[in-house]
């Protein structure tokens, strides 16, 4: 980030997660999994282009570092060919594994000044594709990050409020 700071450019933080990941560890095993891991980060190495980073961040997700990304075009670009490049099936210990991925992006300096900002908002970016349909990218809007203080102050509330006992369960028939 210093590098691209100094020289004025941009940078793009794609986060990605594997859709139905779970579904494979659940159903064939952690080595199927981890092979499966593997490959996807060979596939992504294979779809970047050179100088852009690509890295594990845990589980089935992944960061993506694009330096110089001039315009939006470019990023959109590089997502498109991850969707595409992931949505092929992979081969995993005789098991051919469909999966393809969601992807969330936030740009620097626009989005955040710092790593750990950049990152929460390609994260709720991605939440936002996954909510959308999956297999699809969405960039960080911060009508995001409202939404998920609305969200976090609606949870404590009923959790209070069930602590209370001050919800009331009505029957309500309905006749057709």
């Amino acid at each position: 980030m210093e590098k691209v700071r100094r020289s004025g450019r941009t940078l793009a933080v794609l986060f990605l997660d594997l859709d139905r990941f779970k579904h494979v560890n659940d159903s064939l095993g952690h080595p199927v999994g981890d092979e499966l891991l593997r490959a996807v980060a060979q596939r992504l190495k294979n779809t970047l282009r050179h100088g852009d980073m690509v890295a594990r961040l845990g589980g089935d997700e992944f960061i993506v570092l694009l330096e110089d990304t001039e315009n939006h075009d470019v990023v959109e670009y590089v997502a498109c060919k991850i969707l595409a490049g992931l949505a092929q099936p992979f081969m995993a210990q005789g098991h051919k594994l469909e999966i393809g991925t969601s992807i969330g992006i936030s740009c620097y300096p626009e989005d955040g000044e710092d790593a750990t900002t950049l990152i929460k908002h390609a994260d709720l970016a991605l939440y936002q594709a996954k909510e959308q349909g999956r297999g699809i990218f969405r960039y960080y809007d911060v009508r995001l990050t409202e939404r998920a203080r609305e969200r976090l102050f609606l949870e404590s509330e009923l959790r209070d409020a069930l602590a209370r006992e001050e919800l009331i369960v009505h029957y309500q028939p309905q006749l057709a």
